[in-house]
């Protein structure tokens, strides 16, 4: 019955999804730096399955799913400006171009504030909010976990954000001890896995 409905969702929607889809991603192929180890385009296709899979293990019904999985396509954008603050120019750039994909004033001021969710440290304010905060950091309780943490680690060396793996380790420690999820979907699936690598890594 949820497999139906979100397949009429695709038929009768008044958005435009797909073609929002493939100007972004053509875009982030061609304009992200090809530095960004972690934040490429893996990430964000990877964000998008993720907040797709919570959102209807989640209920999440109608159009909240498009805006869901249009602000996690469109939540890293910013990098194809600048590495800071890149929430801010995802959200101005979705307010840019999503007019023109069939979606409203209000749904597009609804995708900038679940871009400016992802922020961290993360303090989401509802539920379609958590669920797209849970998705971005669905690694952390991943089977890749250590893979995508080593792509990160590289960025940020690569960018003098952190200069010696005591550092990483410490930054690692604290991300891991502070972090928690927020909605049932992700904790029943990621939270056991992501306390296990915490204990790890204190260990």
């Amino acid at each position: 019955e949820l497999f139906q409905k979100y397949v009429d969702l695709h038929i009768y929607s008044g958005i435009n999804y797909r073609k929002a889809e493939k100007y972004i991603v053509e875009r982030l192929k061609v304009e992200l730096p090809d530095n960004l180890h972690y934040h490429d385009l893996r990430h964000t296709t990877d964000v998008c399955a993720a907040v797709e899979r919570i959102a209807l293990m989640e209920g999440i019904e109608g159009d909240d799913i498009f805006l869901l999985k249009t602000a996690a396509l469109y939540h890293d954008a910013g990098f194809v400006h600048q590495y800071a603050n890149n929430e801010d120019i995802g959200a101005t750039l979705a307010q840019e171009v999503l007019p023109r994909f069939g979606y409203s004033q209000e749904q597009i001021e609804t995708i900038g504030k679940l871009i400016q969710a992802t922020k961290v440290p993360q303090k989401p304010n509802n539920h379609i909010e958590q669920i797209i905060c849970d998705a971005d950091l669905d690694y952390l309780g991943g089977d890749e976990f250590y893979i995508t943490a080593n792509k990160l680690k590289r960025e940020l060396f690569e960018r003098d954000i952190i200069k010696s793996d005591k550092q990483w380790d410490e930054l690692q420690i604290s991300f891991l001890e502070t972090h928690t999820y927020f909605t049932k979907t992700a904790i029943e699936l990621r939270q056991a896995n992501k306390m296990d690598r915490d204990r790890k890594s204190v260990v």
